[in-house]
C-alpha cells in the first residue's frame, strides 16, 4: 500500500487570526448542556455512515457545514452529540472535506475511529494520526465479517495493546459487536503517542494552547498556523515517514495472512484499473449508467410521469382550483397556474421530473460505490482529465450530464476542490447537451446530414476542451491529485443501496425546492410584465445578423431559458438549410442552463459564480455559434 501523500494543495482559506493560548471552534454545532461531542472518523468506505446511523436511529439532521458545500450529519447517541465526519485520509487541510473533518476532530471530546479491517496497513495511518493528536480514542475493527474470507487474522487484543486504546471488532453489514460499542466510546483515552513527537510538542503547546493544533502546525498545516499568527512547521515529511513506520511495525505483529483463494471478485477489481481490460469495463459500465439514468429514466420513465401526470392530470386539476378563487387570465392567475406558474411547472418539474432523476441517479451512485467499482472508474481516466484541470471523479458528472445536466451540477459535490468544482460546473453548463436535448438535437442532425453532424460534435467537444483548458490555466491552484481508497469488490447489499438513495434524494429534494418555486416565481412576474417578451426583441438582431437564422429562432433560445429540450424543440418547425441547423444547434447547446439547472447552480455555487457562468453563457453560445455561421453560410 502507497503512504499517505505529504503533499498536496492548501484548498480551505483561512480563518480569521484569533487569540493565542486557546482551543479555537470554527463552525461545529455546539453540544447541549450535558452532552460530549463524539465524532465518527475514518478512511472513505469504512462503512462509518451506517454505523452512525445505526447509533443515531432517525433523529439526523444534515447540513452544510459552515464556509463549504461539504454535509455534515448529526445525531445524538446516549449521552453523546455524534458526527458524522466526510471521509478522509488524514486531518490536515488538503480538501474542503479534510478541513471539515479537522475542525470536528479538533472540536471533538472523543473520536470514534472506524477502520476497515481488510486495509489495516491503510487505515491505520490516520487512527495513528488521531493518537498523536492527543485526542480520546476508541477504534472499531469494521468489516470483520469479510477478513475469513480474505485470508487474514488480526489480533485485536494486541492491537489494542499497541496502540493505547480500546479496539471493538465490528461489522456494519451484519451489526456484530454493535452492542458493545457504548462501552468502547465510554473507554476511549488517549493512545501511545509518537515518543519523538512527544518531545516536540512542549514548545509548540505555549503557541497552540491545545495539543491537537500543535501536532498540525508541526506538520505544517498553514491553515491552523494562520489562525495563531505562528509560522507552519517544516516536519511534514519526518513526521509521516516515523508514522508510516509506526504503522508497518504494528502491522508486522498483529496481522497474519492466510493462503489466498483466487475470487472473481479480485480479479475484477484488478481488470478494472487494468488499461487493457479496464477501458472495455469502463465503457461498458458508462452506457449502462447511460441506458439508465439517461435512457430509461431521463426520457421515457420522466416523459411518461410529466405528460400524463403533470400536463394531463396536476396542472388541469390545479388551474381548476384556482380559477374558481383567481380570475382566470389574471396576473396572480398566470403567476400561479401560467405557462411557468409556480402551482402547475414547477409542481411538475419538482414530483415528475426531478425527482425521479435525483433518485435514479442516487441509485445508481449508490450501486457504485457499494460494489467499489465508483473509485476504479475514477482511476481509469484520471490522466486523461488533467488537461482540462479535473482528476477522476469528474467522470462522473461528465457523464451523467448527457442524461440530465442539473443532476450532473449536484454531483460536482464530489470533487475535491472549490477549483475543480468550478471547471466541472462550466463544463457542464457550456458544452454537455442533456439527454433530452440529445435527442432532439440527433433528429435534427439526421436530417441535416453526416457533415452537419460531424462538424457539430467537432465544435462542441472543441468548446469543452478549451473551457477547461482555459480555467485550468487561469484559476489558482494545481489540479488536486486523486487520493483515492480502492476497496475490494463486492455484491452491494440491497438495504444499504435503499437506505443511501433514500436519505440522499430525501435531503437533495428538501433544499432544492425552494430554489425552484423562486425561479418559477421570477419567470412569472417576467411574463406578467411583459419583459420576456422584451428579451425575445433584443435576441432578434442577434439572431437575423450575426447567425444568420429566422427571427423566429429568437423564441427558441428564449424558451431554452426553461427547458433545453423545449429551445431544440422550437427549431424543428423553421425553415432552415443544413448549415443553418448545425449553427442553430451549436448555440441552442451552448446557450444558458435552464432554469432547473440555475437553481441548483445558485444553491452549489453561490449568486455570484452561477451569475458570471450565466452571462458567460450567452456570449459564448453567441459568439462560437456567430462565428461559425460567418464560416459556413
Amino acid at each position: 500500500m502507497s503512504d499517505r501523500p505529504i503533499t498536496g494543495n492548501l484548498t480551505s482559506q483561512p480563518h480569521d487570526h484569533v487569540e493565542q493560548h486557546r482551543h479555537i471552534g470554527v463552525g461545529m454545532p455546539a453540544s447541549s448542556v450535558g452532552r460530549v461531542k463524539l465524532a465518527l472518523v475514518g478512511n472513505p468506505n469504512v462503512g462509518k455512515s451506517l454505523i452512525f446511523n445505526d447509533m443515531s436511529g432517525l433523529y439526523v439532521d444534515v447540513s452544510n457545514y459552515p464556509g463549504t458545500t461539504v454535509e455534515v450529519s448529526r445525531g445524538q447517541y446516549r449521552s453523546y452529540d455524534i458526527f458524522d465526519t466526510p471521509g478522509v485520509y488524514g486531518i490536515s487541510s488538503f480538501s474542503d472535506e479534510e478541513a471539515v473533518t479537522r475542525d470536528c476532530v479538533l472540536e471533538a471530546d472523543i473520536v470514534l475511529n472506524v477502520v476497515d479491517s481488510v486495509h489495516l496497513e491503510r487505515d491505520l495511518f490516520l487512527t495513528q494520526q488521531l493518537i498523536d493528536m492527543g485526542k480520546k480514542v476508541a477504534v472499531l475493527l469494521n468489516f470483520t465479517d469479510e477478513l475469513d474470507r480474505k485470508g487474514i487474522e488480526i489480533d485485536a487484543k494486541l492491537l489494542s495493546s499497541y496502540l493505547g486504546v480500546p479496539v471493538l471488532q465490528t461489522s456494519a453489514i451484519t451489526k456484530q459487536g454493535f452492542d458493545r460499542i457504548e462501552s468502547v466510546v465510554a473507554d476511549a483515552r488517549k493512545g501511545e503517542q509518537d515518543p519523538s513527537l512527544h518531545g516536540r510538542l512542549h514548545t509548540m503547546l505555549t503557541r497552540t494552547g491545545s495539543e491537537a493544533e500543535a501536532v498540525l502546525v508541526l506538520e505544517g498545516d498553514e491553515v491552523v498556523a494562520q489562525r495563531h499568527g505562528i509560522p507552519a512547521g517544516m516536519d511534514r515529511e519526518a513526521l509521516y515517514i516515523e508514522r508510516r513506520n509506526r504503522v508497518n511495525l504494528i502491522i508486522n505483529a498483529v496481522l497474519t495472512e492466510k493462503q489466498p483463494r483466487a475470487r472473481f471478485a479480485m480479479m475484477f477489481g484488478r481488470w478494472a484499473v487494468n488499461p487493457w481490460t479496464g477501458v472495455p469495463i469502463l465503457a461498458g459500465v458508462l452506457y449502462l449508467i447511460y441506458l439508465f439514468v439517461g435512457t430509461l429514466v431521463a426520457q421515457d420513465l420522466v416523459e411518461f410521469l410529466e405528460v400524463k401526470l403533470g400536463n394531463e392530470l396536476w396542472e388541469p386539476w390545479i388551474r381548476g382550483v384556482v380559477a374558481a378563487v383567481v380570475p382566470a387570465g389574471s396576473w396572480l392567475s398566470t403567476v400561479l397556474v401560467g405557462e411557468f406558474g409556480v402551482l402547475t411547472m414547477t409542481i411538475t418539474y419538482l414530483l415528475f421530473l426531478l425527482l425521479p432523476l435525483v433518485t435514479a441517479f442516487y441509485l445508481a451512485l449508490a450501486l457504485m460505490e457499494d460494489s467499489g467499482y465508483l473509485p476504479r472508474l475514477a482511476t481509469m481516466v484520471d490522466r486523461s482529465l488533467h488537461g482540462v484541470g479535473l482528476n477522476g471523479r469528474a467522470v462522473i458528472p461528465l457523464i451523467l450530464g448527457f442524461g440530465c445536466v442539473t443532476m450532473a451540477t449536484i454531483t460536482t459535490r464530489l470533487l475535491e476542490t472549490t477549483r475543480e468544482k468550478r471547471i466541472a460546473t462550466a463544463i457542464l453548463q457550456f458544452a454537455i447537451p442533456c439527454s433530452a436535448q440529445l435527442a432532439v438535437v440527433a433528429a435534427l442532425l439526421t436530417g441535416a446530414g453526416f457533415e452537419a453532424m460531424l462538424i457539430y460534435t467537432a465544435t462542441i467537444f472543441g468548446v469543452f476542451v478549451a473551457i477547461g483548458t482555459v480555467l485550468h490555466r487561469v484559476l489558482p491552484g494545481e489540479t488536486s491529485p486523486l487520493l483515492i481508497d480502492l476497496p475490494p469488490m463486492r455484491m452491494p447489499r440491497p438495504d444499504n443501496i435503499i437506505r443511501k438513495t433514500a436519505f440522499r434524494s430525501y435531503y437533495f429534494m428538501k433544499e432544492a425546492t425552494p430554489w425552484f418555486f423562486a425561479g418559477a416565481l421570477a419567470v412569472g412576474i417576467l411574463q406578467v410584465t411583459g419583459l420576456l417578451s422584451v428579451w425575445q426583441d433584443i435576441l432578434a438582431p442577434f439572431t437575423t445578423g450575426w447567425l444568420q437564422l429566422p427571427r423566429e429562432a429568437a423564441t427558441a433560445f428564449v424558451m431554452g431559458m426553461v427547458r433545453r429540450d423545449f429551445g431544440a424543440a422550437g427549431l424543428y418547425d423553421l425553415s432552415l438549410t443544413p448549415d443553418q441547423i448545425v449553427v442553430a444547434l451549436v448555440t441552442i447547446t451552448l446557450f444558458v442552463p435552464c432554469i432547473a439547472s440555475l437553481m441548483v447552480m445558485l444553491k452549489e455555487r453561490g449568486t455570484k459564480e452561477a451569475t458570471i457562468v450565466w452571462l458567460a453563457t450567452w456570449v459564448g453560445a453567441f459568439v462560437v455559434g456567430g462565428l461559425l455561421s460567418q464560416m459556413l453560410i
